[in-house]
């Protein structure tokens, strides 16, 4: 699609109206259905929106004003979650479990957010249950407004790409299996833009962005075009250095965009998504089409890096925060000099696979995450008892016996963070946090001690909203908790997430005001002990 037909076009069919210069509404119905398609060759049970797998692509504006009325046409409660939009001031309309209460069956919900302040490249996906295995997942691309200079000419077109692995599996039979305390077997397969084939077409000579997105279950993606280079631009809002590239490696949860330039002889070339840190690697095609070629793919799948990590971590370091260019507003993003301010808390997050109850979990400090009855969001905001513990999860890991709770941590309106994310297991690990992003300062191997420090980039690391953490290793990250609300921290590997890798940030402010936090919509679905309570 080209980016230069493409905001007339939605303002026409989507409805786009502003008012008295009020930042533009779109609105929007989607109806989520189950069909059936076969995208490993196998007939299966998949969630659609709109009859659409993936879902309809949301192509909006900084600080556009989206209204989404969400319809249930399933047969079991259900959630969208926006990966990576901040919902700045607004966590009640996250679409997470300790958010939202789910929509129940033959019912709907709208969706009242903005897209305050970003740009750049953004998936939502099912949050309930084991739905992300079904579909259910779609791209979120935010463009820049007309004033706002970017750091690159304007493309000749704009491709997404939501790159996966998949099971031939439904996800009732996958959320059997963890329900049972087992583990899900290796996925069936890769998919890209819900298919094992794909085509993009673009002229000779001319560049183009792809926007890549990993909206897979637990595996990293590693990307490449056959005989192009990728010169990397943005990673999930951020402009980075434009660095070049022959492959990139996206891990779960992570989005990122390029500009390739169609410099080659005028042929078709492989698009290649292959699993990385596999012992079996899945690999998944699409054809990039020159608009003048006559000749077909051909030669082998080039060949992409497998279990180098130390190939990825190297890779990892040399995304940085391009300082001088605008990002969604026009003061530059490196004007936030985060390397100068000094941490007013240090918290050390280990990740755990422990038996309890005699089945696997998976915990953080060992607490693993259980899902209330009752959103806590809204326990928190009805006073309602019982619901959540403030005391489960501490700052640092104990080393002690695993425990269930419906754990939430405490954090001050404003304060600047650091966070480590420990990895003692053998696989990788990725981190997401709701509401934000936060600066990449770091990867290592080993322990974290405090003597890492000296490792931090304080000048110019990536922010991003999702990072990885590599087998026996640990990545630190730098957060300003600017964003009051209830916040997700999770596990982006979702058998992880599903349990028990994941807790809430309740970043809160002494005295309310609507200044700093939104109040609960009137239309907010009531559920557990909020039931009869009024918003």
């Amino acid at each position: 699609m080209r980016k230069a037909a493409l905001f007339p076009l939605i303002w026409v069919l989507l409805g786009v109206f502003s008012v008295n210069g009020e930042d533009p509404y779109r609105y929007y119905t989607w109806t989520v259905t189950y069909g059936t398609i076969s995208p490993l060759g196998v007939p299966q049970q998949v969630i659609l929106i709109n009859g659409q797998f993936p879902g309809p692509a949301l192509e909006v504006v900084t600080n556009d004003n989206i209204l989404l009325n969400l319809i249930n046409k399933l047969d079991q409660p259900f959630l969208l979650t926006w990966n990576g939009i901040k919902q700045r001031k607004n966590s009640w309309q996250d679409g997470v479990y300790g958010t939202n209460c789910p929509i129940p069956p033959n019912s709907n919900y709208t969706y009242k957010f903005q897209t305050k302040d970003q740009i750049g490249t953004f998936t939502y996906f099912p949050s309930t249950l084991f739905h992300k295995a079904a579909g259910g997942f779609g791209a979120i691309n935010v463009y820049e407004r007309p004033k706002i200079p970017i750091p690159f000419p304007d493309p000749a077109g704009d491709f997404t790409l939501l790159v996966g692995d998949w099971y031939k599996a439904s996800h009732k039979s996958l959320q059997k299996t963890l329900d049972s305390g087992r583990p899900l077997p290796f996925p069936d397969g890769v998919l890209i833009n819900g298919q094992t084939s794909f085509s993009f077409s673009g002229d000779q000579d001319k560049t183009y962005m792809f926007r890549i997105s990993n909206v897979g279950l637990s595996t990293s993606i590693n990307f490449r075009i056959q005989g192009h280079k990728l010169k990397l631009v943005e990673v999930e809002g951020s402009h980075t250095l434009q660095n070049t590239y022959d492959s990139l490696d996206v891990h779960v949860g992570q989005s990122i965009a390029v500009l390739v330039t169609l410099d080659q002889l005028s042929k078709d070339y492989y698009i290649v998504a292959s699993t990385r840190f596999t012992k079996q690697i899945l690999t998944a095609t699409a054809v990039l089409h020159y608009t003048n070629s006559h000749t077909p793919v051909s030669g082998p799948v080039p060949a992409g890096p497998t279990y180098q990590i130390h190939w990825s971590v190297k890779q990892a370091r040399t995304y940085r925060w391009n300082l001088t260019a605008s990002a969604a507003r026009p003061n530059p993003q490196g004007s936030f000099h985060y390397g100068k301010i000094v941490p007013s808390r240090t918290i050390v997050l280990a990740n755990s696979a422990p038996l309890i109850n005699g089945k696997r979990r998976y915990a953080v400090n060992g607490v693993s995450y259980i899902n209330a009855d009752t959103p806590v969001k809204l326990a928190d905001y009805f006073n309602i008892t019982g619901i959540f513990s403030m005391n489960s999860i501490q700052d640092l890991p104990s080393g002690g016996s695993s425990s269930l709770s419906t754990s939430v941590m405490a954090a001050n309106h404003r304060d600047f963070i650091e966070v480590v994310f420990q990895n003692n297991e053998n696989t990788i690990q990725s981190w997401h946090l709701d509401g934000y992003d936060f600066w990449v300062v770091s990867y290592g191997f080993g322990q974290w001690t405090p003597a890492s420090r000296k490792s931090y980039n304080l000048i110019d690391a990536l922010t991003r909203h999702t990072a990885q953490v590599y087998p026996r290793s640990w990545t630190a990250i730098l957060v300003s908790l600017d964003n009051q609300g209830m916040w997700n921290m999770r596990s982006a590997v979702w058998e992880r997430q599903y349990l028990g890798q994941q807790f809430y940030l309740r970043v809160s402010n002494p005295v309310y005001t609507p200044a700093n936090e939104y109040g609960i919509p009137q239309n907010a679905l009531l559920c557990g002990k909020a039931i009869r309570r009024h918003p």
